[in-house]
C-alpha cells in the first residue's frame, strides 16, 4: 500500500513538472526600455515588391556593386560569377540600375541604401566573358579607374569612354535627380562603402589580389566618406561592410593587424579623421551576418530541415544579443565565449565612436522553405528592434524561401492581417522566463495609444501556455491574433480573445509558431 501511495505521489510530481514545462511566463512592462524602432529594420536587398510588398529600406548591394559602373551600368561580380563583365544591369544611360531602385523604392514608401564602389577599378565593358583571358594588361583594357573626386564641373552624361569614373559625381547624380532623398523621413537615399572589403582578394582578386589591409581600408574610407559627404552634407555613410565575424574582429586575418580588433581600430580612425575634418564620415557601422552556427555539422543557414539543423536554427538569433548562449560554432570553439553580436559592437562603439549607429545590411538564417526559418527570421526582427539596430536588409538564397518572404515570417510584424497591420514602433520591455524555448517582443504605436501588439515565438514541438503579465499600460480589454505555424507558410487568424483583467490573460502557443497579439484598449 505504501509503494502505491509514493508511486502516485511520484506520478503526480511528474505530470506537474511536465505540465509546468508548458508553461511560460511573459512579464510586459510598458514604462521600462522605452525607445523607438527604426522602420528601417524592415529592409531587403531584392526590389521590394510582390513577396516583399511592406519592406521599409532595400539595398543595392552584393558582390556585383563592387566594380559596378554607374556610367554605362556594366559591371563584375567578381568569382561570384566567372569573372565576367556583362549587362547584368539593364540600361545604357548613367544610373540606370539606380533609377529603377530608387523608384521602386519610392512608390512602395521605403528608403534605399546604395553601394559606392572603392574598390579602385569598374567595368569598362559587356562583353560576357572572363576579363582575366584578355591578356596580362586586362586591367587597362577591360576596366576604367574609379576615383573618389572629380576636381572639376560635374555633368549629369559623362563620357562612357572616359578613363576614369568619379563616384563624388556618381553621389551628385542621385542627389540632382532624387532630391527628396535627405529630406523625406520615409524615403531616405543613403550610401554605403563597397560590399565586404575584408575578402576582396577573394572574390574581386581580378582587381585586387592582395589581402585588404587595416591601412589601405581606412584611407579609401576617409577619401570616398569625405567625397559623399561634400556633395551631400546630409546623407548618411555607412561602413565597412563587413562580410562576418573575422572581418569584424581582423579584417579576414589583416597583414598589418597587429592584434588590433578591426571594429575598435575603425571606429578610432574614423573618429579621429572626422574630428579632423570638422564632420562625422561615417554614421553607421555597417556588417554582415551569416551565423555560422551548426546542428549536427550542417551549418543553419542552409535550406536543411533535418531535426538537428532545426533546433541550431531556431537557437541560432539568440548568438545576436544573449550573453547566456554559446552556440556550436568556429567562433565559439576559438573564442570560448558567447558571440553576443549587437551588445559588443555597441560597446565598441560607445566607448571609440559614440552616436554610430549600426546596420545589418545582410543576414540570412537559413531554412526558408520551413517553418524554422520563419521563427528564425520573427526572432531577429524582433531582436533588432528590441536592441536598437538602426537598419537591416535580408538576403535571400538561391532556395525558395516561403516561409521568410514578407507575407510569412516578415509579415507577423508587417502585414500580420493583410490589412497592412504592424508592430508598433516604440519598443517596451517583454521578458520570457524560458529563453531556450520561447522569445517575446512588445510594442506602443505612436499613432493609437490605444494598442498594444505583441510578438510571441514557440520554438519547441509542443503547445506552450503563457502566462502574460501586463504593468504600467493602459487597460487593454481585447487582442486579436494572428499566427505563422508550419501548417501554412502565411498568417492566419485564430480569431479574437477578451482581456478579462487588465494586468493578466493567458495565451496558448501553438507548436512551432510566431503569433502576433493585437491589444487595444476599451
Amino acid at each position: 500500500m505504501r509503494r502505491v501511495i509514493f508511486l502516485s505521489i511520484l506520478l503526480g510530481f511528474i505530470g506537474q513538472a511536465a505540465l509546468a514545462q508548458n508553461i511560460v511566463h511573459f512579464t510586459i512592462d510598458a514604462q521600462r526600455d522605452v525607445h523607438p524602432i527604426s522602420r528601417l529594420i524592415y529592409g531587403v536587398n531584392q526590389p521590394i515588391g510582390q513577396q516583399w510588398t511592406h519592406a521599409t529600406f532595400e539595398r543595392f548591394g552584393g558582390n556585383r556593386t563592387t566594380e559596378y559602373n554607374w556610367i554605362t551600368n556594366a559591371s563584375n561580380a567578381g568569382t561570384d560569377w566567372h569573372c565576367i563583365s556583362d549587362d547584368y544591369y539593364p540600361g545604357k544611360t548613367p544610373g540606370a540600375a539606380i533609377a529603377s531602385l530608387l523608384k521602386n523604392a519610392s512608390d512602395h514608401n521605403a528608403g534605399a541604401l546604395i553601394t559606392v564602389p572603392i574598390i579602385g577599378y569598374v567595368a569598362a565593358d559587356e562583353n560576357g566573358d572572363d576579363v582575366r583571358t584578355s591578356g596580362p594588361n586586362y586591367l587597362q583594357t577591360r576596366f576604367h579607374q574609379s576615383a573618389p573626386v572629380k576636381g572639376a564641373p560635374f555633368t549629369p552624361t559623362p563620357d562612357p569612354n572616359a578613363p576614369v569614373v568619379y563616384q563624388d559625381e556618381f553621389v551628385n547624380w542621385v542627389k540632382v535627380n532624387y532630391p527628396y532623398g535627405q529630406t523625406d523621413a520615409n524615403r531616405p537615399i543613403w550610401f554605403t562603402l563597397d560590399n565586404e572589403p575584408d575578402i576582396w582578394a577573394e572574390n574581386h582578386r581580378e582587381v585586387h589580389p592582395k589581402k585588404t589591409t587595416y591601412a589601405e581600408l581606412i584611407e579609401r574610407t576617409i577619401a570616398y566618406a569625405t567625397a559623399i559627404k561634400n556633395v551631400e552634407p546630409n546623407a548618411l555613410v555607412f561602413g565597412p561592410a563587413n562580410y562576418g565575424w573575422n572581418g569584424y574582429v581582423s579584417l579576414q586575418d589583416a597583414l598589418d593587424r597587429q592584434g588590433r580588433d578591426f571594429h575598435i581600430f575603425y571606429l578610432q580612425e574614423m573618429a579621429k579623421a572626422s574630428a579632423a575634418a570638422g564632420k562625422r564620415l561615417i554614421d553607421a557601422v555597417d556588417i554582415h551576418y551569416y551565423p555560422e552556427a551548426t546542428g549536427g555539422g550542417v551549418r543553419v543557414i542552409t535550406p536543411d530541415s533535418a531535426p538537428a539543423v532545426v533546433a541550431a536554427r531556431l537557437q541560432a538569433p539568440r548568438s545576436l544579443w544573449d550573453p547566456d548562449y554559446m552556440e556550436t560554432s568556429w567562433i565559439t570553439k576559438k573564442i570560448h565565449r558567447p558571440i553576443e553580436v549587437i551588445p559588443e559592437l555597441q560597446d565598441k562603439i560607445t566607448v571609440n565612436f559614440p552616436g554610430t549607429k549600426i546596420a545589418i545590411s545582410e543576414y540570412n538564417f537559413g531554412g526558408g522553405g520551413d517553418i524554422s526559418g520563419g521563427i528564425a527570421e520573427a526572432d531577429v526582427l524582433g531582436i533588432f528592434g528590441r536592441t536598437g539596430v538602426f537598419s537591416a536588409n535580408e538576403w535571400t538564397n538561391a532556395a525558395p524561401e516561403p516561409f521568410i518572404f514578407i507575407d510569412v515570417g516578415f509579415a507577423m510584424f508587417r502585414d500580420f492581417d493583410g490589412k497592412d497591420g504592424s508592430f508598433g514602433d516604440t519598443s517596451i520591455s517583454a521578458i520570457t522566463d524560458n529563453v531556450p524555448d520561447t522569445s517575446i517582443y512588445a510594442s506602443l504605436d505612436s499613432a493609437n495609444p490605444n494598442r498594444m501588439v505583441l510578438v510571441a515565438i514557440n520554438k519547441t514541438g509542443h503547445a506552450i501556455t503563457a502566462d502574460v503579465r501586463l504593468k504600467g499600460s493602459k487597460p487593454l480589454s481585447s487582442a486579436v491574433v494572428y499566427q505563422l505555424t508550419s501548417n501554412n507558410p502565411s498568417p492566419v487568424s485564430a480569431g479574437s480573445m477578451p482581456v478579462n483583467d487588465p494586468t493578466h490573460f493567458t495565451y496558448t502557443m501553438p507548436a512551432y509558431s510566431v503569433s502576433t497579439i493585437n491589444l487595444v484598449a476599451p
